[in-house]
């Protein structure tokens, strides 16, 4: 068996998370009609590679990426309890790689992250449509706790 390793993702990574990238906004573009199809970029990956408050890990076997993930170290509202969030994203493990636990090592890798940094407070987005991501995000811990709803009011009567 080849060794698997969870690193850091590096500016030589980013075509294949490009490709990554893409993968993800069509598996969300079928849950979401608000995306716009053309030309859509939800993150910066530079930007996630070289910022001190973020870290975007992949799962790495022989050379070829199996898996990414970021946390982003944000503040959050002033009302709450606490001063700063640990925002997840971009988890992502292409098809061929799904169901060999790589994503909950990414998710494990950033949440020691964000300890390390004395956050605490750990909030993640997932479509409700999505029940395998909902299902593995509760496995890892994390509750339902808020409801985003929205309405398209373009041809209502009003």
């Amino acid at each position: 068996m080849q060794k698997l390793i969870v690193r850091n993702a590096t500016l030589a990574d980013i075509e294949t998370l490009k490709i990554f990238k893409l993968g993800l906004i069509q598996a969300e573009l079928p849950m979401d009609e608000t995306i716009k199809e053309d030309a859509i970029s939800y993150y910066d990956l530079e930007e996630l590679i070289t910022n001190d408050s973020s870290e975007l890990l992949v799962v790495d076997i022989a050379g070829e990426l199996v898996a990414s993930g970021y946390a982003k170290i944000i503040p959050d509202r002033p009302y709450l309890k606490h001063d700063f969030q640990g925002y997840l994203g971009f988890m992502f493990v292409p098809k061929k790689h799904r169901g060999n636990g790589y994503n909950k090592l990414v998710l494990d890798a950033l949440l020691k992250w964000c300890k390390s940094r004395n956050v605490y407070e750990i909030r993640l987005d997932v479509y409700d449509t999505n029940p395998p991501a909902i299902s593995a995000y509760e496995k890892a811990g994390f509750k339902k706790h808020l409801i985003n709803m929205r309405l398209d009011i373009k041809d209502f009567e009003l």
